[in-house]
């Protein structure tokens, strides 16, 4: 049986997280499906994952595949892209280049943070030598709570817009919360000092816990049309040793 302090806690730390996910200070971080906000965690040492998604917007339609690497043990490469298609347009491709590190693994009951840096090329809308599209570099800190049942996340960092020189503050902040041994319930906030913050809720569910997750979200600018609104289904495959 669950005690009445046990249910409390567990109350006010839910409460917590979307209050924590809504206004806490990155739109060009590559995190664990379904998050946007990345986590102070790192793909199995000695090992790989894949993680892809589709992403549909009323008039466009995103289909991504970011596979990771972490050979060495705290040093991650993630190498991948993207296919986007407007309605009536020619579709483009975006491609990632990322490295990420920890500086403090976290721990259960504790706290973790690293450090990110990437690239996001565009060389079917920008050729030549604005092709490297947006440089970024940002910070990732996760807690967690209530034995890992809840983990917190936090993330700010900077990026660059080649093409235009525009500089910007990035910002990302959400929960996730266990439910079970199988599924995973997400809520976040994330965005730019240039625009309104975005929200996104939804969920993982363990086909095989550890090795196989399936997710869905719902997201949308907060103060953005309808036609910004979306949809994702995603997969993620993180088998336990590769090298």
């Amino acid at each position: 049986m669950t005690s009445p302090l046990t249910t409390s806690i567990t109350r006010y730390a839910l409460a917590f997280t979307f209050a924590f996910a809504a206004l806490l200070p990155a739109r060009n971080t590559w995190a664990a499906r379904p998050f946007i906000t990345d986590d102070a965690r790192l793909t199995t040492a000695g090992s790989c994952q894949l993680e892809s998604w589709m992403r549909s917007y009323p008039d466009n339609r995103q289909v991504w595949a970011l596979p990771a690497c972490n050979p060495g043990g705290n040093l991650e490469f993630t190498v991948g892209g993207g296919r986007s298609k407007d309605t009536g347009v020619e579709a483009t491709v975006d491609q990632v280049f990322q490295l990420k590190t920890l500086f403090r693994p976290m721990q259960t009951n504790d706290w973790g943070g690293g450090v990110a840096i990437g690239v996001v090329r565009h060389p079917s809308t920008t050729p030549g030598p604005n092709a490297l599209g947006n440089s970024y570099v940002y910070l990732p800190l996760s807690r967690s709570l209530l034995d890992d049942q809840l983990i917190l996340h936090g993330n700010a960092g900077w990026s660059k817009d080649r093409a235009s020189g525009l500089n910007g503050m990035t910002w990302g902040a959400g929960g996730e919360y266990k439910i079970g041994t199988r599924f995973l319930a997400i809520a976040e906030s994330f965005g730019d000092n240039h625009t309104s913050p975005y929200w996104q809720v939804g969920g993982r569910f363990s086909i095989i816990p550890d090795v196989l997750q399936v997710d869905m979200t719902v997201g949308k600018q907060f103060s953005g049309p309808d036609s910004g609104r979306w949809m994702s289904f995603g997969l993620r495959f993180t088998p336990a040793k590769l090298f």
